[in-house]
């Protein structure tokens, strides 16, 4: 991983204070996405850690892990799979409820999204508390994925959210 490339994201992204409710610090990344060399970089960043890997499919958190994972799913020529907030698919689905720093909510797969035995590899922009995370990793499993990974642009360290990812490797860029 190239430090150059690591510093020059971590000094782009802003950091949006009380959004999206006082006391939490948001860590936006549009500052990242508009840049076009800086969004090739970090795309470029999940990719080296997907090379070699032999996976079957990318699995995005909605909605910014869309951003970074159908982008990796495209270049190494390998299906998508969109992790959705709950109502958003329109076939048959699993899901699983998790709390937020700031709120609960729930997350579906379509239920033949992945078929058993497929490696995977989850990615997203940001892991914190991990509980959007936790559940992606629950529904993975519950479709009969072999989660390989969990990818993250961000690890807010502090909140131990990899925690809650059991035995899942995890690999963030930029950690505070």
């Amino acid at each position: 991983m190239d430090s150059n490339i690591v510093e020059t994201l971590r000094t782009t992204i802003r950091d949006v204070p009380d959004f999206p409710k006082p006391g939490i610090v948001f860590k936006d990344i549009t500052t990242v996405l508009k840049e076009g060399d800086l969004f090739r970089a970090s795309v470029n960043l999940f990719l080296e850690e997907c090379r070699g890997k032999d996976i079957d499919k990318v699995v995005g958190i909605d909605a910014r892990g869309f951003l970074f994972g159908s982008v990796v799913a495209y270049e190494l020529g390998i299906g998508f799979v969109p992790l959705r907030k709950k109502g958003r698919l329109p076939y048959k689905t699993e899901s699983a409820a998790y709390t937020l720093e700031y709120g609960e909510a729930e997350m579906e797969l379509h239920i033949d999204a992945i078929e058993s035995g497929e490696k995977v590899v989850l990615i997203d922009d940001l892991l914190a508390t991990g509980g959007t995370s936790a559940s992606a990793v629950t529904l993975i499993k519950k479709v009969g994925g072999d989660l390989v990974a969990a990818i993250f642009l961000i690890e807010l360290e502090f909140l131990h959210g990899r925690r809650k990812l059991e035995a899942t490797p995890v690999v963030s860029f930029l950690r505070y």
